[in-house]
């Protein structure tokens, strides 16, 4: 009986291993798969802005409608039918964006462009529909995109984007990089944020930059000058220099608030008393003769 134990407890072990190396698999989309591909980063590159393109309601339209000079826009390249990255990474996103202030469509727009070019609308509107009912915010549907096109349309903005991605044949699915761009109102791009989990203020304060500076609080824009993106753990940090320089103008600031009320009322009552005293002298000055 002991050694039947065994062997049910071995092979336990061994099907559960199995199965976390099929799942990690699917999570890496195996490594053979994405051998090869990344992001070739473009900052400040212009997006091709007259791609066409069919919206998640079947109307045709370009890339540039959504870049109104106004409004920042977070961009992906995603697919509908991704098993597993596509989903992470959306998710992921609506949940950082569920925790900021600032809403989509009022402040921001979203656009997820489809890398297959099979890819249907009516595909697209489901799951557009999807992440915008998990935001739970009434009032922002106007600022969820989701976009097909044809090949030529995707490779467009692949190219100028420096995303990279691969049809896999044998598992009919797209091997890419999670990424998201970070684009400026007049369709620049700003900011590359990678993975699937996504930190609010780096995320918040990526927004504001790309902005430059029309949204966020006053706090938002003192935090983004005295912070640097840090390329290496893809957060912001603090500048010491800017710290300092900070710390020297608050404190300057918190002394002249102080101070300045004291000074006033120590003047008045100088003033005052100088009065008092005027008036003093001239009530006992002897009347002149006639």
């Amino acid at each position: 009986m002991r050694g039947l134990g065994t062997f049910r407890w071995t092979w336990a072990v061994v099907f559960c291993l199995a199965l976390a190396t099929s799942v990690k698999a699917q999570i890496d989309e195996t490594p053979d798969a994405v051998d090869g591909l990344g992001v070739t980063e473009h900052l400040n590159e212009l997006l091709p802005l007259d791609t066409p393109f069919t919206d998640d309601r079947g109307a045709q339209i370009r890339l540039g409608d959504y870049f109104d000079g106004k409004k920042p826009v977070i961009l992906s390249l995603n697919y509908s039918n991704c098993p597993m990255l596509c989903q992470q990474q959306l998710n992921g996103l609506v949940r950082t964006l569920s925790e900021m202030d600032a809403s989509v469509g009022e402040d921001f727009h979203v656009v997820s462009i489809s890398i297959d070019p099979r890819e249907s609308y009516q595909k697209a509107s489901k799951t557009r529909m999807r992440y915008y009912q998990e935001y739970d915010r009434p009032g922002t549907a106007e600022g969820w995109h989701f976009l097909v096109g044809e090949s030529k349309s995707i490779m467009a903005v692949a190219k100028a984007t420096g995303f990279q991605y691969r049809y896999v044949p044998e598992r009919k699915e797209y091997a890419h990089n999670a990424v998201l761009m970070l684009c400026t109102p007049d369709g620049r791009i700003s900011r590359y944020m990678y993975g699937v989990q996504f930190d609010e203020p780096t995320l918040r304060l990526s927004l504001v930059e790309a902005s430059e500076g029309k949204i966020g609080t006053t706090v938002d824009q003192i935090i983004l000058t005295c912070f640097m993106y840090d390329e290496t753990s893809g957060r912001y940090g603090p500048q010491a220099i800017r710290l300092m320089q900070l710390g020297a103008f608050t404190t300057v600031a918190c002394l002249a608030i102080g101070l300045i009320p004291f000074w006033l009322l120590r003047r008045k009552a100088s003033t005052e008393k100088e009065k008092l005293n005027s008036n003093s002298m001239d009530g006992h000055l002897p009347s002149s003769a006639t």
